[in-house]
């Protein structure tokens, strides 16, 4: 049983020690700790007791050590400090010991670098020249995992009863709610094939038919769907396929 430990993390100075009468002294100022080893043994070895070679190794009793780990004989009492050590010369019976090197601890392993995001496609010329739906810092980016799902949009934090405002002229093709994910949602067309999408949203202040200009409000901002905060979620597709809103909008100072 004490092997087995040994052979694990930790020795204590408690376990009895093996085949004392077989392991020869220490004659090096430092030594490794080996499978087998108990404190007590390493101090009898080095003719010292275990409190002395506890504190010159900053090891509290009960004494745990280490296999791998480096203790250092204590300085002799009364030699001066900062005196050379002179090694002890070992007698004709005494077998030499030589020293394990330590096993160097593994390099900790670094969290990989996040993959870098795609190239951003061109813009389209014919597309309409869209604004920004609400302020508010964008917290998602397009094809960023939400939910773990990619987002066909982008998100921005707003606050409740903050103004939604049409992206752009064009008809209210849609203003409801949308069961699972995005609760009261709408959708506008643009012609060309550009629809703009609004979701999570509060009051909405728009019908379907209804005609708008870039700028109006067509909503207040809120909390439905999925979101547990209030949150605008704006997409502009082509012929029902996704595209980056970022490259369509306008940089904000």
């Amino acid at each position: 049983m004490i092997r087995a430990l040994a052979a694990g993390l930790a020795l204590l100075a408690a376990a009895p020690a093996v085949a004392q009468g077989a392991r020869p002294p220490i004659v090096a100022w430092t030594y490794t700790v080996q499978a087998g080893d108990t404190f007590s043994d390493i101090a009898r070895r080095w003719g010292v007791d275990m409190a002395t070679l506890g504190e010159a190794n900053a090891i509290p009793s009960p004494y745990v050590i280490r296999i791998g780990q480096v203790l250092k004989r204590p300085e002799p009492k009364g030699a001066p400090k900062g005196a050379p050590k002179a090694l002890a010369k070992p007698s004709p019976s005494a077998a030499a010991v030589e020293t394990p090197k330590a096993v160097p601890r593994p390099a900790p392993t670094l969290r990989p670098a996040p993959p870098a995001r795609a190239p951003l496609a061109p813009r389209e010329s014919d597309a309409p020249k869209i604004g920004w739906p609400t302020e508010g810092a964008v917290v998602s980016h397009y094809r960023d995992k939400v939910a773990g799902i990619p987002s066909n949009g982008i998100d921005l934090i707003a606050h409740p009863g903050q103004k939604v405002r049409a992206a752009a002229a064009g008809t209210v093709l849609y203003a409801g709610k949308e069961p699972e994910r995005f609760g009261q949602l709408i959708l506008i067309d643009h012609g060309g094939g550009f629809v703009t999408a609004y979701a999570y949203l509060g009051m909405m202040t728009v019908k379907e038919g209804q005609a708008v200009t870039k700028g109006e409000r067509i909503a207040l901002v809120g909390q439905s769907g999925e979101v547990q905060r209030p949150t605008v979620h704006f997409e502009l597709r082509r012929n029902n396929v996704p595209r980056d809103p970022e490259l369509y909008l306008p940089p904000r100072l």
